[in-house]
């Protein structure tokens, strides 16, 4: 697997690796280096190769694009050495970006099949990220790379119907696209009891601190309320552009003793802080496409652990949820978002009510019950590899 992440944080591409090591495969993955950890290591039984550090800062396209093209370089170099080695069947590569997957172009011509997973669709993503208009000639490139990205791999997975429909229409045909959602994985992600005699009342988001995501609204409308919830506080854990204005903005509102900025944590450790909060906030941006299509994983682990959330009504979250999973609120409406802080802090019958819904969902929709179309795809397309090679041989 190949992926411009780091891969101890990110749960889609822990579930397929460790469905796969689970089975009996060997997976390698190639990803980015987190500060404090080791170049290669075995993770869970997953060969994890580290080749670039990042700070997740970028503000500017060039040097979003600059680290991207490094990355693709080394990358590029490192798994064509690994496949001559070792003689993948299937390499998986996750976007973003999408041209990631010309990096596997020599296993792809010895053989391999090549998976295209995306989990953000690009050209929305990089024009909501950096205020790209569609109509532009940046816009329309990036287009044709998705396009040229989904032509090249063997299969394309992306991470909701929304999105699947959207790429059938314009870059890549019906047969050879899969809806996968993120679903949570029930053995890193499940109900902890809470810690005996506690008082506070914990808000919580963990994740990616892009403008999309909203913390500048959710911060706001906190401060609304905060003076009327003596005990809750407000914990934010993730990297991204917009920490530092966040970190501002919190000082600016005389809230540094109720909200805390924290680093992003390997997946189990922030999961057994998310199941401590007793509240979880989703307040996405629905100003572009990218950010009312883009499906929170956060929504699902956290039902999950039992906590109820509240959650931007979105395009993406109203096709999946429902009122009576999660509390919908107005998408930049800081009022909105207050009062359903507000309600649900002095409302615990109706937190238990939205939790135990959730929990239900989740049970029915889960990492242990889907991975079966995944591991079916990936035997699909390693017995198409191995005809290849076998009838090569026989050339």
């Amino acid at each position: 697997m190949l992926s411009y992440s780091f891969c101890e944080n990110d749960s889609r591409i822990l579930q397929y690796a460790g469905a796969l090591v689970e089975r009996g495969d060997t997976v390698d993955v190639i990803a980015l280096r987190m500060k404090g950890t080791a170049e290669y290591e075995v993770l869970n039984g997953v060969n994890v190769y580290r080749i670039q550090t990042r700070v997740v800062n970028e503000k500017g396209r060039i040097s979003y694009l600059l680290r991207i093209a490094r990355f693709f370089v080394v990358a590029t170099v490192i798994l064509t050495k690994m496949h001559l080695f070792k003689r993948y069947s299937v390499v998986h590569v996750h976007s973003v970006p999408d041209f990631l997957v010309f990096a596997a172009l020599i296993p792809r011509l010895l053989g391999a099949s090549v998976i295209l997973d995306i989990h953000d669709i690009f050209p929305e993503f990089y024009a909501s990220k950096f205020g790209l208009r569609s109509d532009t000639v940046l816009f329309r490139l990036l287009l044709l790379m998705e396009r040229a990205s989904a032509a090249f791999a063997d299969h394309v997975i992306v991470a909701n119907e929304l999105w699947r429909a959207k790429l059938i229409a314009r870059s890549v045909s019906k047969d050879k696209c899969t809806s996968i959602r993120n679903y949570p994985d029930t053995n890193i992600f499940f109900p902890r009891p809470k810690p005996a005699g506690k008082e506070r009342f914990l808000l919580m988001y963990p994740g990616s601190l892009n403008r999309h995501q909203g913390l500048d609204i959710a911060i706001r409308a906190f401060s609304r309320v905060v003076a009327d919830m003596p005990n809750a506080e407000f914990w934010i854990y993730g990297e991204g552009p917009e920490k530092p204005s966040l970190q501002a903005l919190s000082k600016s509102l005389g809230l540094l003793d109720r909200v805390h900025i924290r680093e992003c944590l390997p997946l189990r450790e922030i999961a057994a802080i998310m199941a401590t909060c007793d509240l979880a906030v989703v307040p996405k941006r629905t100003g572009s496409a990218f950010g009312s299509e883009a499906a929170s994983t956060k929504i699902m682990e956290f039902m999950s652990l039992g906590v109820p959330v509240i959650v931007s009504r979105t395009r993406i979250d109203t096709f999946y949820h429902d009122d009576s999973m999660v509390k919908f609120v107005e998408s930049e409406n800081e009022a909105d978002l207050a009062s359903a802080m507000f309600l649900l802090w002095q409302s615990p019958e109706l937190c238990q009510k939205l939790a135990e819904n959730g929990s239900r969902y989740v049970q029915e929709n889960n990492w242990a019950r889907k991975k079966i179309g995944y591991l079916s795809l990936v035997d699909s397309l390693a017995s198409r590899s191995h005809r290849g090679v076998e009838s090569e041989s026989h050339d």
